[in-house]
């Protein structure tokens, strides 16, 4: 198998390092910008025109102006205070809030620290920086006076656009795809999951090869080389398109055995429960409260990218699988939702999906869009689902005491444990797989096994022993009942 050219190994993160190798984390500058006009909006709303710095050395406020302040002085204001005064004051939007601060989770969870932040309102996007030529050169003035190693824009890059800001910047230029793409190749563990994230970096870098240094320039040059062959170009991309043709057939040799793992589970009465949600939602946390399974909990976005089967046992003794997965995130990458097939085909197969909520999020209606955008995109959309509304224990008492569960909301904290019960039951309720059926039985007591199959199988309601009979009343699903129909009496 070819190597890959040597202008893509560096966005291949080394596992359990971060940062320079300076003995510092990467200190990153945040750019967000909302868009105005329809074309915009639908690009993705990212923010009002407002700049804050990192919290690490904050002066005293200071109310920011436009004016006539030349840009590389207003951007050296920008990076310099802590306030989260606005440029433009009557630009403020809430969900550019929202927006950023994930951003700021995002990069935390790659390794970096913030050295500041800038979001812009224009009326739509610049086709060659995305922002203006102005912000451009007070961005610029923001990296030298925060000494920013590389800036991270909260929206998706063209490739021209890219090489034009790393250009203007003199620095690294991020976008936010590029981002979540490092987040998941980090902690990617399994061989499946380092496979699907490579995949997923492939297909986004394949655009981006053009004009990335002297490294894609023609292979001779003068007198005597002018002839038959190929630009280093070229011969990336048909390296890159090897490597990709490659990986696309180890991840169907994976789907391929998933599906012979799913057949074999199928043939056997037991249905698959998937939580689905938002990222940092607490479904690992909630997983883990219900199966025991100690898989890793994290506040950090994207902690859980391999998917993980347990059993778990429900109130009428029935055993169902419960999985894990892929937490997701709004303008999730199309490049990871394709990659990531292999691992959301466990969703596509569940019998019922456990929408995982953080309910103190103050953008909860937006998130849920968000993981209802990505359920459609997987034809999820329809399939039988539960609302779970967690961390309950981080509300206020009085607010706790508002909130009522229904017939398809359930309010629980996993940490606590509270409603973990009752959501059990509710499960219960929703599984039509292996139906639990109400019957009568008259076993010997010589029948040790079956009478030990019946206390762990199924839910004894009355027990009574007479002439060396054992006459029950039992509630137990339909492939118990089978494997003892010749004790059943009614």
């Amino acid at each position: 198998m070819p190597s890959l050219p040597a202008c893509l190994r560096r966005y291949k993160p080394i596992p359990g390092v971060q940062g320079t190798g300076l003995g510092r984390a990467e200190r990153a500058f945040l750019v967000g910008v909302e868009f105005s006009s329809r074309q915009g909006t639908k690009a993705g709303k990212q923010g009002s025109a407002q700049a804050a710095a990192t919290p690490e050395t904050p002066p005293a406020p200071q109310r920011l102006t436009s004016g006539n302040v030349p840009p590389a002085a207003r951007a050296a204001r920008v990076a310099a205070s802590g306030s989260h005064n606005n440029i433009e004051a009557d630009l403020r939007d809430p969900g550019a809030d929202d927006s950023l601060a994930e951003l700021r989770e995002l990069a935390t969870s790659a390794g970096a620290s913030i050295a500041g932040q800038i979001l812009q309102r224009r009326p739509k996007p610049d086709a060659a920086t995305l922002i203006g030529s102005g912000k451009v050169q007070e961005l610029k003035g923001a990296l030298a006076s925060s000494a920013a190693d590389l800036v991270i824009f909260d929206h998706e890059l063209t490739p021209s656009q890219q090489r034009n800001l790393e250009r203007e910047l003199d620095a690294r230029v991020l976008d936010r795809t590029q981002l979540i793409l490092d987040i998941f190749a980090r902690h990617a563990r399994t061989r499946e999951g380092q496979l699907q994230v490579e995949l997923a970096q492939l297909q986004y870098l394949l655009p981006r090869l053009a004009g990335r240094g002297v490294e894609m320039s023609q292979l001779g040059g003068g007198i005597g080389t002018r002839g038959p062959g190929e630009t280093q170009l070229e011969t990336d991309r048909r390296k890159i398109y090897r490597r990709i043709r490659h990986l696309e057939q180890q991840l169907e040799t994976v789907r391929r055995i998933r599906g012979q793992q799913r057949r074999r589970r199928e043939s056997a009465p037991i249905a698959t429960v998937a939580l689905v949600g938002y990222t940092n939602a607490g479904k690992s946390t909630l997983f883990n409260a219900l199966t025991r399974a100690g898989v890793l909990e994290s506040p950090r976005m994207f902690a859980t990218l391999d998917p993980t089967l347990r059993h778990i046992v429900l109130p009428s003794k029935r055993e169902v699988l419960l999985s894990d997965t892929v937490g997701f995130i709004r303008n999730l990458p199309h490049t990871l939702v394709s990659a990531f097939r292999a691992t959301l085909e466990e969703v596509q197969q569940a019998s019922l999906l456990l929408q995982v909520a953080d309910v103190t999020s103050s953008a909860a209606e937006e998130q849920q869009a968000q993981v209802e955008e990505v359920l459609r995109e997987l034809e999820s959309q329809e399939k039988p689902r539960l609302h779970v509304m967690n961390k309950l224990d981080l509300l206020p008492e009085k607010k706790r005491e508002t909130l009522r569960d229904s017939d398809d909301v359930v309010h629980v904290s996993a940490v606590k444990g509270t409603g973990l019960e009752t959501l059990l039951h509710m499960i219960d309720q929703r599984m039509t797989e292996d139906p639990v059926q109400e019957v009568r039985l008259r076993v010997p007591q010589s029948e040790g096994k079956t009478l030990a199959l019946l206390d762990a199988k199924s839910r004894v309601l009355s027990r009574q022993y007479r002439d060396g009979y054992v006459e029950m009343q039992v509630e137990a699903a339909e492939s118990v009942l089978r494997r003892v129909k010749s004790f059943v009496t009614s």
